[in-house]
């Protein structure tokens, strides 16, 4: 295994692949003090000031000397964000080669999307009513079986006392998730007195199979879990009647997110994941990138991947947009990286994005989508929304996601609702932590495969999930949905 690596040939810094003792030699260049596993060495003398580079691109600057062989990190360099920026479009689309798509085994639905699972969600309207959805997901199990794969609830605080872009939020996410294909029906839950009414929970899904989603409003009912339980009866006799078919790959929605990350992530896993994006996407099927704030600082490795300059203005407004939504609140736009993402040997927002954006592989950018909004174009797809694990990924499976790719380093284990497949960075995360993590990418670090190699693999295990395989998060049960909140509570 070797001891460091270079990302970029431009790069004045290298990367510890595992924690190197002072003394140890890399390219000409002794090491001056322990470096822990996925932090950075200075390659070169940096004076005070002098741009950082990893990735290619500057991740920020020196705050003081730095000599040859020294650890570089927050003690000794910052960010250079700030606030808002002018970007100008200069295109350079690169086309992956089409590859003939694979086939995985799925359910094809009336209204002939495609879902990787048969399940039966029920959906609460508003947060008083969670209790009564969880107790009867957990009362009628008993419909589980046959074809339909389980029986979950997705309890949430809102849908009341919230007003304007808030209210219209949770209504929109809550909608979308109603119309997942990996849903073979689905229960809708309403107290009776909440702002998130039924008529504007209809009006916002528009038009749908009355077979498929069913509604129940408790206030109006003398038993809702009797009531819960005929029209819980209905959707498994609907749910029950599809069979899983060979389905192309290209029918496929990926979405793609990081967690947890460490110093790794932009050097294994991330790239590995990019590498199976542009794979994906070379069959035909979709992508879908999130996390606008871990964009800040790597913008050039997206915008001039979009395909035309509407799509670029679009990337535009949404990284400009969050920007703005940070400095509305007061908050600087680089309050991030996390504590455990700076232990595992990120330094400044930037470094953190760069290696965040290399899930996007290098395909083109062919939409850029609103927080709620499902994905209609394929390949690789932008998604507004936070860098938080759980809205994220709540979004993602809104946006159409059959299934999530989650990177981490540190390691978690939460799911959304639609499976959700952990990534190791290295392998000792991997090792320790085996009821969480479904694919190792650590083995890149290790020496034992190529990027490429791995992403391969890691499209096999994808195409098995979709088939049925259960993640980790999935067999223990591990699902939850949160929703973006930016304004007042009544």
């Amino acid at each position: 295994m070797p001891d460091f690596i270079q990302i970029h040939p431009t790069d004045n810094v290298a990367v510890a692949l595992k924690t190197i003792s002072k003394g140890t030699r890399f390219e000409g260049v002794q090491v001056t003090e322990e470096i822990p596993q996925g932090h950075k060495m200075a390659l070169t003398p940096l004076e005070k000031g002098a741009q950082v580079v990893k990735y290619g691109f500057s991740i920020g600057h020196a705050t003081r000397d730095i000599p040859v062989g020294a650890w570089v990190h927050t003690h000794n360099m910052a960010t250079n964000l700030a606030g808002e920026l002018e970007y100008t479009y200069d295109p350079k689309v690169c086309h992956p080669e089409p590859l003939a798509a694979r086939t995985f085994r799925g359910f094809r639905r009336k209204d002939g999307t495609v879902g990787i699972r048969n399940e039966i969600w029920i959906i609460p309207a508003v947060g008083c009513v969670n209790d009564v959805a969880k107790a009867l997901a957990r009362d009628n199990q008993d419909l589980v079986g046959g074809t339909v794969d389980g029986l979950y609830a997705f309890p949430h605080p809102f849908g009341c006392s919230q007003t304007g872009e808030d209210h219209a939020t949770t209504r929109k996410l809550l909608a979308a998730l109603a119309k997942h294909p990996n849903a073979g029906a689905v229960l809708v839950l309403h107290l009776g007195c909440e702002n998130l009414t039924r008529e504007q929970f209809l009006a916002e899904l528009g038009d749908f199979d009355p077979d498929r989603v069913k509604f129940l409003t408790c206030q109006q009912v003398e038993d809702e879990f009797e009531a819960g339980r005929a029209l819980l009866e209905e959707c498994a006799a609907f749910a029950g009647r599809f069979e899983r078919e060979d389905v192309p790959a290209d029918e496929l929605v990926i979405g793609m997110k990081c967690g947890g990350s460490d110093g790794l992530s932009g050097i294994t896993a991330n790239p590995v994941v990019g590498r199976f994006s542009d794979m994906l996407v070379a069959q035909g099927g979709s992508t879908v990138l999130t996390e606008v704030p871990e964009m800040f600082g790597a913008e050039g490795f997206l915008m001039d991947r979009c395909v035309d300059e509407g799509v670029f203005r679009k990337a535009v407004d949404m990284i400009n947009g969050f920007k703005a939504y940070f400095l509305r609140h007061n908050e600087v736009v680089y309050e991030n990286p996390s504590p455990g993402n700076k232990e595992g040997g990120i330094t400044t927002l930037e470094d953190k994005s760069c290696g965040c954006v290399q899930k996007g592989g290098s395909a083109p950018i062919t939409d850029v989508i609103g927080y709620g909004d499902r994905v209609v174009t394929k390949g690789l797809n932008m998604l507004y929304g936070p860098g938080n694990d759980l809205v994220s990924a709540t979004a993602l499976t809104a946006a159409g996601a059959h299934m999530v790719l989650f990177t981490t380093g540190r390691g978690t284990p939460f799911g959304a609702p639609a499976p959700t497949m952990k990534i190791a960075t290295n392998t000792p995360l991997a090792t320790q932590k085996a009821g969480w993590i479904d694919f190792n990418a650590g083995v890149v670090a290790d020496g034992e495969q190529t990027l490429q190699q791995a992403a391969e693999d890691l499209m096999d295990l994808v195409l098995a999930v979709a088939g049925g395989q259960q993640t980790k998060t999935e067999q223990r049960g591990y699902r939850e949905i949160s929703i973006f909140k930016d304004g007042v509570t009544l």
